[in-house]
């Protein structure tokens, strides 16, 4: 009401104008008088509206204060100092474009410099971690819980889903645990998966029991002599080259799957697949060769795999056997036998005579009692690929133990990144069944491609379910290859220029690396593997090993084919023949095919082919040594014979000394001279090489300063070829 009855009496309007900010450049011209003038106009006004306000003196000092700081304020901004850069911008060191032309820029006559490419970034970046992390996946996982674990958002998982044609509704609906796989694998994370068995049949089941051993300990004839057949007999060179699955019925009415795994040093895979599938482990010794390297490597695959362990002490009726100093020597590797007051059983056992095999029987019944093996038996099963092989008629075979569930014909599985409908499921024996049970090896007949050997068997509802966790798997395989041979690179490239250099900047002198391209063609999966990285131990710094092809089954057109393109040879390992066709085609070829049946025969032979094509190092010796009795010269030659001559009697007192080599005069144990021999003379006759315990003349060229006593060396170049070692655990290398 104040400031509307001020407003009618023409108050607010004259204080507003008395009070009102000029611009910044009026206020400029402000003066002292114009000053004084408003500050008297000012209590005038301030009367007029006392009513109006209760604290009118102390409203006045402040609109008095305030104009005059607002008007000292332009003032400051208005001085000619602060306008000085218009006037005169040269003075305080400014450079401004003046109007007119603009000036045309210098061309550089420089060549551009060339700046490294630097990539994107992505806009989700599939770090190396990520790669690493292995994610635990189930049936009913919800998209939240999945994009947790693989640490990612839910609107990726949700794009992915839509990607691969799965309707999303909600983030918390349930996803099947093929889905959750396939969602991993696109984000770039290993799964394992887990299984429930809440509200399914749970029931005993036999035991799964791995031979494991060092070779010729007898593990193949100990499995023989509990299932009464021989198929030791049976085995290229007497020793076990595959890994075979059989059920042996008891005595007492159980039955229990063996696997019998190979012993020598290179099917250390099988050895290991062996442990990772086994629920107990059977450490075979023998009692007359004692604790060996295979038996310390089946140790740590057992310690490894968490499984328990039997001892069998085998060989007990020969002669020489001590099982007493054989579990000594397991105690002193860490085994905490019964004997010695820990929980592992030692049997003494024998093959031959079948002595201990109810003790051993009673030993591992025992041990599978206490471990109450029990498996799911209905709904999807859960397999175990052993081994794997190609059958002319029947196509890609796969050896498995099924693990939980019930396998059955016609079901959709994916192993590993292969996929198939199951045709055929045949047993040991060779027969055919319906279904598979826990803990029974089967043979799966009906894959598209051949599985690897350890892969798992899972069971998916339909076929396109099965096409597309196949193709998911194999790109990721894929990646993962690329993304290990450029790490592989990488970190050659690193070493090969770190070793350019030594310490003191010099350039190393290496000889020279050639390359042996190999093909390996064997009967199954697993001797593939074997015998692949049986070969790749081979390589040295001379001859490097490369693997361009490892296959399964006979040696094809394709195989010569391809050995003829990449300059390679065949390796077969327990095929048959080739046919002529496929000899006579090689042969055309200049292409080497080495067929062998034991892995001593195949090692030592290609060892043997590695030290021929090494090109070696060379290395100077000595030779030969003569010690000089006397010296001859020549005097008055003619000039076209050139200046006298000095010659060294000498006589050879070890090896011989080679007219085409070099000769090294030594005084007093200190070298003096270097250089070639001019002329080698026994008996005035000239000669190529004299022996030990002759004399003969001797001339150097350049060097004529000889004495008596003193020793002249004479220097051979030797190229010195690697050597190939065989151990006698079976383990092999090239020692350069």
């Amino acid at each position: 009401m104040a400031w509307r009855a001020a407003g009618k009496k023409g108050t607010f309007t004259s204080l507003t104008k008395a009070l009102a900010v000029r611009s910044r450049y009026t206020a400029a011209s402000v003066s002292k008088s114009n000053l004084e003038e408003v500050q008297r106009t000012i209590p005038v006004l301030v009367g007029q509206i006392q009513g109006c306000f209760l604290h009118a003196a102390q409203w006045k000092s402040n609109c008095t204060n305030l104009l005059t700081y607002r008007t000292s304020i332009r003032c400051f901004h208005a001085s000619p100092e602060t306008l000085a850069w218009k006037k005169e911008p040269e003075a305080l060191g400014l450079k401004i474009q003046k109007k007119g032309k603009f000036k045309k820029r210098t061309k550089d006559s420089s060549p551009p410099v060339e700046a490294p490419y630097v990539p994107p970034k992505l806009k989700r970046a599939a770090s190396s971690s990520l790669s690493d992390r292995t994610v635990e996946i189930f049936e009913g996982m919800t998209i939240v819980e999945l994009a947790k674990r693989c640490g990612v958002s839910i609107p990726v998982v949700q794009d992915i889903l839509k990607n691969v044609g799965e309707k999303v509704d909600s983030e918390y609906d349930p996803l099947s645990i093929d889905i959750s796989e396939l969602v991993a694998m696109e984000i770039g994370v290993n799964v394992r998966r887990l299984h429930s068995n809440e509200g399914a049949e749970v029931l005993p089941r036999p035991p799964v029991v791995t031979v494991m051993g060092h070779v010729d300990h007898g593990k193949t004839s100990l499995l023989d002599a509990l299932r009464l057949t021989s198929v030791a007999a049976k085995e290229a060179g007497g020793i076990t080259q595959h890994l075979g699955a059989f059920v042996v019925g008891m005595s007492s009415g159980a039955s229990i799957t063996f696997l019998d795994t190979p012993g020598h040093a290179a099917f250390s895979a099988m050895r290991q697949r062996g442990a990772a599938v086994t629920d107990i482990v059977v450490l075979v010794v023998a009692a007359d060769d004692g604790v060996m390297p295979q038996t310390l490597e089946a140790m740590s695959h057992a310690k490894a795999a968490d499984v328990p362990i039997v001892v069998a002490v085998n060989k007990c009726d020969k002669p020489a056997a001590n099982p007493e100093k054989v579990k000594i020597q397991l105690a002193t590797e860490g085994l905490a036998l019964e004997e010695m007051g820990g929980d592992i059983q030692v049997v003494e056992v024998s093959a031959v005579t079948k002595t201990g095999l109810d003790k051993l029987e009673e030993a591992l019944l025992l041990q599978a009692e206490m471990m109450d093996l029990k498996s799911r038996v209905d709904g999807p099963a859960q397999a175990y690929v052993v081994e794997a092989r190609v059958d002319r008629g029947r196509g890609p075979l796969a050896t498995a133990i099924v693990k939980a569930g019930t396998l059955v014909c016609g079901q959709h599985v994916v192993v590993g990144a292969e996929w198939g409908k199951i045709r055929a499921i045949r047993d040991m024996l060779g027969k055919s069944t319906d279904r598979a049970r826990p803990a029974m090896p089967v043979e799966i007949e009906g894959l598209k491609g051949l599985p690897m050997a350890g892969d798992d068997i899972i069971v998916v509802h339909s076929e396109e379910r099965a096409r597309m966790l196949s193709a998911g798997r194999k790109k990721k395989f894929e990646k993962d290859r690329l993304g290990r041979k450029m790490d592989a690179e990488k970190l050659g490239s690193l070493v090969s220029e770190s070793n350019l250099e030594d310490e003191e900047g010099e350039v190393e002198e290496k000889p020279k690396r050639v390359e042996m391209t190999i093909i390996v063609k064997a009967d199954v999966q697993g001797t593939v593997q074997a015998v692949t990285d049986s070969l790749k131990s081979l390589d040295s710094p001379q001859v490097f090993v490369n693997i361009v092809h490892g296959g399964v089954g006979p040696i094809s057109e394709s195989d010569v084919d391809l050995a003829q393109a990449c300059g390679a040879f065949i390796v077969g390992f327990s095929i048959p023949t080739p046919p002529g066709s496929i000899n006579q085609a090689a042969n055309k070829a200049g292409i080497k095919i080495k067929i062998h049946r034991v892995i001593y025969h195949l090692l030592e032979d290609i060892g043997n082919s590695i030290v021929e094509k090494a090109p070696g190092t060379f290395e100077t010796q000595v030779s030969g040594e003569a010690q000089i009795l006397s010296i001859f010269e020549l005097k008055g030659r003619s000039k076209a014979k050139g200046d006298d001559v000095k010659i060294a009697g000498c006589r050879v007192i070890d090896g011989r000394l080679i007219r085409s080599s070099t000769m090294r005069l030594l005084r007093s144990g200190e070298v003096v001279f270097e250089g070639s021999c001019a002329s080698l003379k026994r008996e005035k006759q000239d000669v190529e090489a004299v022996g030990k315990g002759n004399e003969c003349g001797l001339v150097i060229q350049n060097w004529d300063d000889f004495k008596v006593g003193d020793v002249i060396q004479c220097l051979e170049q030797v190229n010195r070829k690697p050597k190939f070692i065989s151990s006698q655990s079976g383990a092999v290398r090239i020692e350069c």
